[in-house]
């Protein structure tokens, strides 16, 4: 077996190639540093890796995508990186409200669903005219955040001071709504609007008044895109082009076992690699990975204080999930599926497959190249913990990994067979029938393929607890070992991850490259252009040589093509 060219040293090391880590890695290869990346996975993506089963292809883990329109957060980073960067297609149709006495859909026009819930509700339609407009605020709020993503670390005093000006511009719409969290806070919130229980059982499986607005306010602003043509994949696969245009590498199936330290300073890794151990020495260490393996299993004991690794370990997180990746042998459309996510209320603690909310895509009827012509995909979402049922019946080692069992196939077979009957039920009658096979994913599956602690889907929740607690960081207790992936940053998805690797690529600029440091805050504070950044001498061009491969469907049809004679 051939033994990968490593070299022995690197200005920076990247552990972990989701979408983090990539960001850093392409941001930092365009300044013109030496840059190797680590995954232990044997691909790119992280949660955006998707997966393929014969000649279909499944996203992961993709409701939808935000700030990824023309001024978003992630769009303004991919857009210094390159133009040929993946594009999301903007959502038209975004959510259907599916209970069993109610059907609504939001749109990209949600004054459509205020006017039907006026018509249905009169009563109410003072209360539902508020609340639209208070989500309009929230989205208000969220189209301008596209300038407000620097991190404090990054920033003097002055600057600090102004950015928390900013921060609480962008705040003050939702400082009167946090309060309202909870069964019992949720109820009050939405009295504050309406009291009519049909309206209040739309929402009955949120948590939080918030988290009812947010979604119609991003509609309001059209912040709401699908995955590019080809699936979420495509966006770590053209970071990770990025990446090797300049020379730099990126290495997989490679575990990282130990940060070397030297003085209370990061100095490079020891990683595993197909049973051999190397070791790499480097300036710096970002690590878009799980931050509690990265402080507990990675550095010395007394790296990390007991004090922050406490918090860290009490930390609220997001829940993972319960996910059925479906094969069709018929088009989602013919089920009566469309581009919106449908949403059919429940509980949301992943307790009990049978009354747990659950989320529903049509992957293919959004982009027809993820299966081949004439079939489709769907994907069913429930939220789950990884505590359920004894850690999924799952036995564990001596290194407290999650050993799969018989017993454990047959809980999530089990619970998949409940999901599938309840969307038959709700939905698409008929569905079992249109099934040529069905993939799970539990909560084991997500730790397995992330290493994130139990299996979370986004990391860290905003919130008091977490912000008092200052659970999001760049700087960690290891000079010049860095945060660099959801972990850095309170919540989650593709900006939060963007966010995350610009900032600890602009965290290093700071100390080595001062005048590149300089341009990229500027252009993050929206003082300069794209182009004027483009044009500066600090960032290396890139010719948007990027060809994005075929699907599996598409490589398919066109090996079809050639057989029957039909492609020259």
């Amino acid at each position: 077996m051939q033994r990968p060219e490593i070299k022995p040293y690197y200005d920076i090391v990247v552990i972990g190639a989701g979408v983090g880590g990539l960001t850093a890695a392409a941001l930092l290869s365009k300044a013109g540093f030496s840059v190797c990346v680590l995954e232990k996975e044997p691909h790119a993506g992280g949660y955006l890796a998707g997966f393929r089963r014969k000649d279909f292809r499944f996203d992961t883990a993709i409701h939808w995508l935000n700030q990824c329109m023309p001024g978003g957060m992630a769009a303004m980073i991919f857009d210094i990186l390159g133009s040929d960067h993946p594009v999301p297609v903007p959502q038209k149709r975004i959510r259907r409200y599916k209970g069993e006495t109610f059907d609504y859909l939001l749109t990209n026009n949600p004054d459509e669903l205020r006017d039907q819930w006026i018509k249905e509700f009169p009563h109410e339609k003072e209360g539902i005219t508020r609340f639209f407009k208070t989500a309009k605020r929230l989205g208000k709020s969220f189209a301008n955040f596209g300038h407000v993503f620097r991190s404090e670390e990054t920033m003097n005093f002055f600057e600090r001071m102004a950015n928390k000006r900013n921060l609480l511009k962008f705040a003050m719409p939702f400082i009167p709504l946090i309060r309202y969290t909870g069964p019992e806070g949720l109820k009050k919130g939405l009295n504050k609007y309406f009291k009519e229980p049909k309206l209040h059982e739309i929402f009955a499986a949120d948590t939080e008044l918030l988290s009812c607005l947010v979604p119609i306010g991003w509609a309001y602003y059209g912040d709401f895109q699908s995955p590019p043509v080809g699936g979420g994949q495509v966006i770590p696969e053209w970071l990770e082009h990025i990446v090797k245009y300049y020379g730099n590498d990126l290495f997989y199936k490679s575990k990282v076992n130990r940060i070397i330290t030297e003085a209370g300073t990061a100095k490079g890794v020891e990683f595993e690699h197909r049973g051999n151990t190397y070791t790499v020495n480097s300036k710096y260490v970002i690590a878009a990975c799980d931050v509690e393996a990265l402080y507990e299993k990675m550095l010395p004991p007394d790296a990390v204080p007991d004090k922050m690794k406490n918090k860290l370990r009490g930390a609220d997180l997001y829940s993972s999930s319960v996910t059925v990746s479906i094969a069709l042998d018929c088009s989602p459309a013919e089920l009566g599926f469309n581009e919106e996510l449908v949403h059919i209320p429940g509980d949301s603690t992943g307790v009990d497959p049978e009354t747990a909310e659950v989320s529903i895509l049509a992957p293919s009827f959004r982009d027809p190249s993820l299966a081949p012509e004439g079939f489709g995909t769907l994907t069913l979402y429930m939220p789950a913990f990884m505590q359920y049922k004894d850690n999924w019946h799952t036995d564990t080692d001596d290194d407290k990994n999650y050993i799969r069992n018989e017993k454990y196939k047959q809980l999530k077979t089990g619970i998949a067979e409940v999901i599938i009957r309840r969307v038959e039920e709700r939905v698409a009658p008929n569905l079992r029938q249109h099934i040529l096979f069905y993939d799970v994913a539990t909560p084991i599956t997500h730790w397995r393929y992330t290493g994130n602690r139990n299996g979370t889907m986004m990391g860290a929740k905003p919130g008091r607890a977490n912000m008092q607690g200052k659970v999001a960081h760049y700087q960690t207790p290891v000079k010049n070992l860095l945060l660099g992936g959801h972990w850095a940053e309170l919540g989650g998805g593709v900006p939060i991850a963007v966010k995350a690797g610009t900032n600890a690529s602009l965290l290093v600029l700071q100390k080595e490259k001062p005048a590149a440091f300089q341009v990229l805050a500027d252009y993050m504070d929206g003082k300069i252009s794209a182009g004027r950044l483009l044009k500066c001498p600090y960032f290396k061009p890139y010719d948007n040589s990027w060809k994005q491969a075929p699907t599996p469907a598409q490589k398919a049809a066109k090996r079809k093509a050639g057989e029957d004679g039909s492609v020259a």
